[in-house]
């Protein structure tokens, strides 16, 4: 039995989207428990109903509440008593095998890395969301976690992410990219000149530079980036395709003729919007970190809390946390 701590105070539609998340992951995964981490007199009138999962449901008192507009490192140390430290002291303790949070960016990344502590061989953890594309997903690693990344932090990005990939997605040999601004291996900044060189290095299939108009387009299993560039390459992606969506949506709907073209397209377009759909994934691994945590988006409905469980789920069976840790340890040999 898999058991995962799930922050239900966090996120934009908390506490309602986390409780309605874990009842319908519960529902989906019988091998699974989950612990409702929180202010019980708020998850409690959420949970009522659900007297068929109590032996897989639980709430943890975690009174205090970490805000997006409070400083990440400042409330990690001094409340103690929140979701996101109780919880990472359970997955650290061995008490639970996993921690999935939609609050604060911040203090998930601050929480991982002082609750939790790095894997031997990592300086920096990183955000790495499966994205889908034309050919199947790929691994974005970083996505925010490192704004001012140094090369050796790429390199060890690449690793983190074959290694992912290998284990999540059954890949025997990943492709791993660098986001850059052109295929020429002496492009791009300094940063990404000198990454470039490190990733040649590693135990690895480097594929070189990858564009960022063919990130899309099955160039790579992952893409390795500094996350200030991820967070962009992300933010708009996710624009693009809702712009696309409402664009498609606004002209089938112009005439008669379209919407007549619409009806018989119905079920191609519901696949296709299925496959750009975030909420099926749910969330971003916080790879490099002693244990499984997830970060889900701060606007996720219970369907995104779904997958975002669903994917940590998926790391604890697959062993991600110790295939990371296995591959520093034979590259430091």
């Amino acid at each position: 039995m898999i058991r995962i701590v799930l922050d239900a105070m966090g996120g934009d539609h908390a506490p309602q989207a986390p409780c309605e998340g874990a009842l319908l992951a519960l529902r989906a995964d019988p091998e699974l428990s989950i612990v409702l981490a929180g202010v019980p007199a708020q998850i409690e009138p959420y949970i009522k109903g659900a007297e068929d999962l109590l032996g897989r449901l639980s709430v943890l008192e975690a009174n205090d509440i970490i805000t997006n507009n409070e400083s990440a490192a400042l409330a990690i140390r001094q409340k103690i008593n929140s979701a996101v430290v109780r919880g990472m002291l359970m997955v650290r303790e061995g008490e639970a095998d996993g921690f999935v949070s939609a609050g604060s960016t911040g203090a998930v990344l601050v929480g991982g890395m002082l609750r939790l502590g790095r894997i031997p061989g990592i300086e920096r953890p990183a955000l790495a969301p499966v994205i889908p594309g034309r050919a199947g997903n790929f691994l974005l690693i970083d996505c925010g976690a490192n704004v001012d990344s140094k090369p050796e932090y790429l390199a060890q990005f690449g690793l983190m992410g074959d290694a992912f990939m290998r284990k999540t997605q059954g890949l025997t040999k990943p492709r791993v990219g660098l986001a850059n601004i052109g295929a020429e291996e002496e492009k791009g900044s300094a940063l990404y000149i000198a990454a470039h060189q490190l990733l040649k290095k590693e135990a690895i299939h480097f594929v070189g530079n990858v564009e960022a108009r063919d990130i899309p387009n099955n160039q790579a299993d992952v893409v390795v980036c500094d996350g200030f560039d991820g967070n962009i390459i992300l933010k708009y992606t996710e624009g693009v395709a809702q712009a696309l969506m409402s664009i498609i949506k606004r002209e089938l709907m112009a005439d008669t003729r379209s919407k007549l073209g619409a009806l018989l397209a119905k079920p191609a377009f519901s696949r296709v919007r299925k496959q750009m759909d975030y909420t099926e994934i749910g969330g971003a691994p916080l790879l490099g970190v002693r244990g499984t945590v997830v970060k889900a988006h701060g606007s996720s409905n219970a369907k995104a809390i779904h997958g975002a469980i669903r994917q940590a789920a998926l790391m604890i069976r697959s062993g991600v946390a110790q295939a990371i840790e296995q591959k520093l340890g034979q590259q430091s040999v």
